[in-house]
């Protein structure tokens, strides 16, 4: 029977995998520089969770969700997204009395949906977001766009555009939904079975509905920010007036609506302009989410953060034809023929590796061109040739692949001499 990999996943092989961790250093980079915390939470929760704190009127939850019964009878499900987990961590573990306020926490794992793959788009995919606990203040809001905006630029991306909207407080959106009621009631029918139900339920949600993005009721529906509270008019300005000190532009766009049910007031996506990248052009969104403490049984607590896929991060950034500095090359590569030397390789290769340097050898039992091939395939900066005779002699013989220059080297002093020659190279460059 030959075995086949699940549709909508994906193996990360070797030559691919040094761009992933590259990728998830810079992120371990900045957060640090941030004062972001990393936290991990399990990849399956309670199922009632997500419906309380995702909403039960997004595709989320209707659609997508990778839900099952366990051998107790209990509902699970594999996360679709981390903000509720990380909440419901948050309120479980009391991070709320924690003397250092806000709570400024990260993550990065593996998430999964049901929805058709596509590019950029897998069933199992990976995210990386921040959350932030316990402070309403506008600057923090700042800071958390700040700082993914940051990270895509260090990361060599261009063509940037930041899209911001409020979603208001309570009050307005009270107002706002009554508004769209009104608007969208005398023609619901000619809309999709969803938003049909969503009328009533989340009447903003319809306004997110790919099915009717077309339809002529949605140009022309009411805006959340002429319904906007004087607070959170006030809120939204100094959010923008903190972008521009720091030197961030931005747009507003009053159709922005969030997928998910908990966001309030700022809310914003990064999208990315050029040909090539398809017409999905979000690489992240996120907002604050006053309330979701509460939603998952905890005091009130108000939030901000935001996700991003790394699987669409690649994808732009192969699109923009950016590189990313992640040289696979060893340090050396140990050659050994004959006998005795094949019984010494083994400790002089451990000694280097001990020492921080990154060797390998032959174990295919290769002759002495093969192993020299090898070491040129895996871009070796040196070749360590150790043959009978510098066996006997206690040398070996040092060569540069860059120039073909050849030293013999004592054993015992090899591996200060590489770590030397390689400083010298480097200094060249």
């Amino acid at each position: 029977m030959n075995f086949r990999i699940p549709r909508g996943t994906q193996d990360i092989l070797p030559e691919q995998s040094g761009k992933w961790q590259y990728i998830e250093q810079k992120i371990h980079d900045i957060c640090r520089r941030y004062n972001y915390r990393e936290i991990r939470t399990p990849m399956f929760e309670q199922t009632e969770l997500f419906a309380r704190g995702v909403g039960d009127t997004t595709d989320i939850v209707q659609k997508e969700m990778y839900t099952f019964t366990d051998r107790g009878g209990r509902s699970l499900t594999l996360r679709p997204e981390c903000t509720a987990s990380v909440v419901r961590s948050y309120v479980e573990n009391k991070m709320h009395g924690w003397a250092d306020q806000p709570v400024k926490l990260y993550y990065v794992g593996p998430m999964f949906r049901y929805e058709r793959p596509q590019s950029g788009r897998m069933r199992q995919f990976v995210q990386f977001g921040v959350e932030v606990l316990g402070s309403d203040d506008p600057a923090i809001d700042a800071e958390v766009i700040a700082l993914a905006m940051n990270f895509y630029q260090e990361l060599g991306l261009k063509n940037l555009k930041l899209v911001l909207n409020s979603l208001g407080d309570k009050e307005s959106r009270t107002k706002h939904r009554e508004a769209l009621v009104n608007h969208f009631e005398p023609r619901i029918s000619e809309f999709c079975s969803d938003c049909q139900e969503r009328l009533r339920k989340n009447p903003l949600r319809i306004l997110d509905c790919k099915k009717d993005r077309d339809h002529e009721l949605m140009a022309s529906a009411p805006a959340i920010l002429d319904y906007l509270s004087e607070e959170s008019k006030n809120y939204f300005e100094t959010v923008k007036e903190y972008l521009q000190a720091i030197g961030i532009s931005f747009v507003v766009d009053p159709t922005l609506v969030r997928g998910l049910d908990y966001y309030n007031n700022t809310a914003f996506e990064i999208m990315i302009d050029g040909e090539g990248f398809g017409a999905i052009t979000t690489l992240s969104g996120g907002g604050r989410y006053n309330g979701l403490t509460e939603e998952v049984g905890g005091p009130a607590s108000p939030g901000i953060g935001f996700a991003l896929s790394i699987e669409r991060l690649l994808l732009a950034l192969e699109t923009q034809g950016a590189v990313l500095p992640t040289a696979d090359s060893l340090d050396a590569y140990l050659i050994a023929v004959g006998e005795e030397p094949k019984k010494i390789a083994p400790k002089i290769v451990h000694d280097l590796r001990s020492a921080g340097l990154r060797v390998d050898t032959d174990y295919m039992n290769k002759k002495m061109k093969g192993q020299m091939k090898a070491a040129d395939r895996q871009h070796a900066a040196f070749a360590l040739i150790l043959g009978e005779e510098e066996a006997a002699s206690g040398t070996i013989t040092l060569k540069s692949l860059a120039t073909g220059e050849q030293t013999a080297v004592p054993i015992e002093a090899l591996t200060t001499t590489v770590m030397e020659k390689l400083l010298e190279a480097k200094k060249g460059e």
